[in-house]
């Protein structure tokens, strides 16, 4: 593909808080709060695996073993906006927009269920094709994809 000029654009989600814009690309480590965030990501993944969830590595293309498949979907950019939202900057109940550059991955979506379940948050993501709406563990579309 970068023979024939083609580049991926990596993933970025922003999030705005208080007027300011706060914005998260895939696998960020640049974010002053970031070990905040990966260790808040990490105890959530934790609850929601008592919850029955169980990662979708399918859209991780990177050739590496299934643990480390999971480890990099807690680093997308939109779990990192989600997390920076809800421990750094909200309310509790207050819901959370997210707008993304790429389309929403399955685990993501997933993730996000759970997410507005657990924490008892709406949480609107805004990606390329659609608005999802999440709230008590359900999506506006109805897990139609």
């Amino acid at each position: 593909m970068s023979q024939m000029g083609v580049k991926k654009r990596p993933s970025c989600s922003w999030i705005e808080l208080r007027d300011e814009v706060h914005k998260f690309m895939v696998g960020d480590v640049a974010h002053p709060q970031t070990e905040q965030l990966h260790a808040f990501l990490e105890t959530l993944s934790d609850n929601m695996r008592k919850e029955g969830y169980i990662p979708d590595t399918s859209c991780v293309l990177h050739v590496v073993n299934e643990d480390e498949k999971g480890n990099l979907l807690c680093g997308h950019s939109e779990r990192l906006a989600i997390a920076f939202g809800i421990l750094i900057n909200t309310a509790p109940r207050t819901t959370i927009r997210v707008t993304k550059n790429l389309r929403f991955c399955n685990d993501c979506y997933v993730t996000t269920k759970y997410i507005s379940k657990i924490m008892e948050m709406e949480i609107i993501i805004r990606d390329v094709w659609r608005f999802y709406h999440f709230k008590e563990g359900t999506c506006s579309y109805g897990d139609y994809w």
